[in-house]
């Protein structure tokens, strides 16, 4: 009896000591959180904990319409980044992209990251709720510090649960830009306008002197008519405030609307005088929009003015210098109230997953390191503050890019926004019958109006 005593006494006794034990190894709370190993960055914590080794060996995807050489340059542009994290970032281009893109994301088969070369197409993620806040991957102070007041407000949309920073912007392309052979226009003693009033001053002096002053041309082929919806677009932004401009494309603005008409009526006082562009109102639609500025570069210039994209540059010939034979100054206001607004394209970020790596990634492309290379081998114009714009190999890029910077208006091209039958279909085509003469003003307005889609 006194040895089972025992034996259950030094039972209860070892069950106290192995409890005790149990509650040392296994404590009641929750360890507390490692901090980060490196302080944040100020695009935020993930970057830093990039760079500190933290996310090596992770992958993260993206899809956009980089192809071909685009393709190559962008891998070569992100290839220090991967090297410095370990992050492995699997672009997928394709030349399908706008086409396929929304399929994808409502089949839930959603990439990381989306490059989108316009908004239109990511308005639509947003609006679906696919989309994730920029604000809630980006330090918000960063974002508002490192692009354009322009830019942000064209990155915020819509969602289901009221507006949010859709994407952040990577590089843009700039249309409100006049060029003109530079050389030539010096020796002139020609100089450069910075009013409306000023430029049209200027083509009246360059006609007097018996020159022709505008180079137009708006044949395309199957896109016959874009230049002039351009030119409709970068005007409209100087006689109406950015709010017209987005109801226009919304179709809550009409074509034949007091706006568009006013636009129309500084446009005609260009196009339509025979003494003002090369080859006459006539020669208009029958220039290809690539041949229209090369009479420039005659001796002496057959014409002096192409207002154009900064992409018309491939156009001019090789041999021409740029700041040299040619340069550009900014299609200029009409309407003082409305700033110095900028016409243009670009790519904008879309996000769809969360992850510490994919908030890395998106971090570091809200920087202009993540495209400095693409920069200096020639084709890219970024849209960050923080890009040096000595990285810009000539000095019309660079030109461009700080006009681009210092717009206080950015808009994106008005009939690439629109419906595919208006935007690229009877906008172009009205606007070419418009300008050959074939039909008035008032029935190209009506026709287009008359085209827009039910809802």
């Amino acid at each position: 009896m006194k040895k089972k005593f025992l034996l259950v006494a030094v039972l209860v006794v070892f069950s106290l000591i192995l409890g005790a034990c149990t509650q040392e190894a296994e404590p009641t709370e929750p360890p507390m959180e490692e901090e980060p190993a490196v302080e944040a960055l100020p695009q935020g914590q993930e970057l830093a904990n990039a760079y500190d080794g933290m996310y090596d060996g992770t992958v993260v995807t993206m899809a956009g319409p980089f192809t071909d050489q685009d393709e190559v340059v962008f891998n070569d542009s992100i290839a220090g980044f991967e090297e410095a994290t370990g992050i492995d970032i699997q672009y997928e281009g394709s030349k399908e992209f706008e086409a396929n893109i929304n399929i994808r994301l409502d089949g839930g088969d959603r990439p990381d990251i989306v490059d989108y070369p316009q908004p239109g197409l990511l308005q639509y993620a947003v609006e679906k709720g696919y989309a994730i806040d920029m604000e809630t991957l980006i330090n918000p102070d960063w974002i508002k510090q490192n692009y354009s007041e322009g830019l942000q407000n064209l990155a915020t949309m819509d969602g289901p649960d009221g507006p949010i920073v859709a994407g952040i912007w990577a590089r843009a392309n700039g249309k409100s830009f006049v060029f003109y052979p530079k050389a030539k226009f010096d020796e002139a003693g020609y100089t450069v306008p910075t009013t409306w009033d000023e430029m049209m001053t200027l083509t009246e002096q360059i006609a007097s002197d018996g020159d022709t002053p505008w180079c137009i041309g708006i044949e395309s082929g199957a896109a016959t008519g874009w230049t002039m919806t351009d030119w409709i677009e970068d005007t409209l932004l100087r006689v109406a405030p950015p709010e017209d401009y987005d109801a226009w494309i919304a179709g809550d603005l009409k074509f034949d609307s007091p706006q568009i008409n006013e636009a129309l009526d500084y446009i005609e006082s260009i196009w339509f005088n025979d003494d003002y562009v090369y080859g006459g109102r006539a020669a208009i639609p029958t220039i290809n929009f690539g041949d229209a500025p090369k009479p420039m570069f005659e001796d002496p210039p057959q014409c002096w003015f192409n207002r154009q994209g900064n992409f018309v540059t491939t156009f001019f010939p090789e041999e021409a210098v740029s700041g040299v034979d040619y340069d550009f100054f900014y299609f200029p206001p009409i309407k003082e109230e409305y700033g110095k607004p900028v016409l243009g394209a670009g790519d904008i970020y879309g996000v769809f997953n969360d992850r510490p790596e994919v908030r890395a990634v998106i971090q570091y492309f809200s920087t202009g390191e993540s495209l400095r290379v693409w920069v200096e081998q020639g084709g890219a114009i970024l849209t960050h503050n923080d890009a040096d714009l000595d990285w810009y190999q000539d000095p019309v890029t660079r030109g461009v890019a700080e006009t681009l910077r210092n717009a206080t208006t950015f808009r994106f091209d008005a009939s690439d926004l629109m419906p595919g039958e208006v935007g690229a279909g009877t906008f172009w085509k009205y606007m070419t019958d418009y300008v050959s003469g074939t039909i008035t003003r008032e029935e190209a307005l009506q026709q287009i109006d008359a085209s827009w889609p039910e809802n």
